[in-house]
This record gives structure tokens, sequence and C-alpha cells, in this order.
């Protein structure tokens, strides 16, 4: 077991659920203390190589994931593993794709899409989800995919 992150350090969010994730901005330097065990790039092009193990979501500054059903795969993987290990979500300037993400994130974590966007500017960057567009993403974001199924080939969950 890893140790999570420490809940005052820069960037870390506690989600609903209690567990702590760190949102930050690549272009920013790397904050003092431990990296993550596992971290999630939210860029347009491949990142270059970390010290830890990474998953990219292709991601233009200012738009939305380019594939929506990767992005919510990797997100689960973010939630089952954030309770035990110190995971990251990034983007270039730690604000719109991270808060997007984020939001997101607390959505599968409990909260309603409606209130996500809030309770990531409350806890984690006053202006995360910078734009319209991100913001109506959140609000559609569901925590099962459309048609309540978990992933290809998945059989939708009895109701």
């Amino acid at each position: 077991m890893t140790k999570s992150w420490d809940r005052d350090a820069p960037g870390v969010m506690e989600l609903p659920s209690g567990a702590l994730v760190r949102g930050r901005g690549l272009r920013h330097p790397v904050p003092s203390g431990p990296g993550p065990t596992f971290a999630v790039a939210l860029l347009g092009k491949e990142p270059p190589p970390a010290d830890w193990e990474t998953r990219w979501i292709r991601w233009p500054d200012f738009r939305l994931p380019a594939d929506p059903a990767h992005f919510r795969t990797v997100l689960a993987e973010v939630l089952r593993r954030a309770p035990e290990e110190r995971v990251e979500l990034a983007c270039g300037g730690g604000i719109g794709r991270t808060g997007t993400a984020l939001a997101c994130l607390v959505v599968l974590d409990g909260v309603p899409p409606a209130e996500a966007v809030d309770y990531v500017r409350r806890h984690y960057h006053g202006h995360a989800v910078e734009t319209p567009w991100q913001r109506r993403f959140v609000r559609n974001f569901r925590p099962e995919p459309a048609g309540g199924s978990t992933g290809p080939g998945t059989p939708p969950k009895a109701r």
C-alpha cells in the first residue's frame, strides 16, 4: 500500500468518499514532497515519459476529451486507486481540463452532476472548469455510461 497525499498539500482535493487526489498544472514546477504513483495527463499531445505510471487522455486545451469512453474508463481507475495511492490529474494550467476531470470524478464518487462544478470550485480551485462546454460536459456526465452498461460487451446492470 502506498501512502496517499497529505491533505494540506497544494492542489490536493478530498473526494466525498474521503479519498485524496491532486490536480496540478504541468507548466508549473512540480510541488515539493512525494510525487504521484499514478497520473493522468489531460493534454492535446502525448506527454513525455515520467517517473510514475501515467495514462494519457487526448484533450486539447479549452476543449473536451477526444474519446469520452476512454476518459470514463481512466476516471474509474483513478477512483479505484485514489484511496491507497497518490493519484494526480494534470493539464497545462491545472484549471480547465483538470477541473473538468475532477468534476466528473466527483460525479462518479456520488455528487450530482449539477453540483459537481461548484464542489470542485470550493475544494480545488475557484476558476476550475473554464468553458461553457466544459460545464455542460460535467452537467451531462453520469455515474454510469449511457444505456447503463459498464463497458463494451457488458450487459446493462439490473435496475
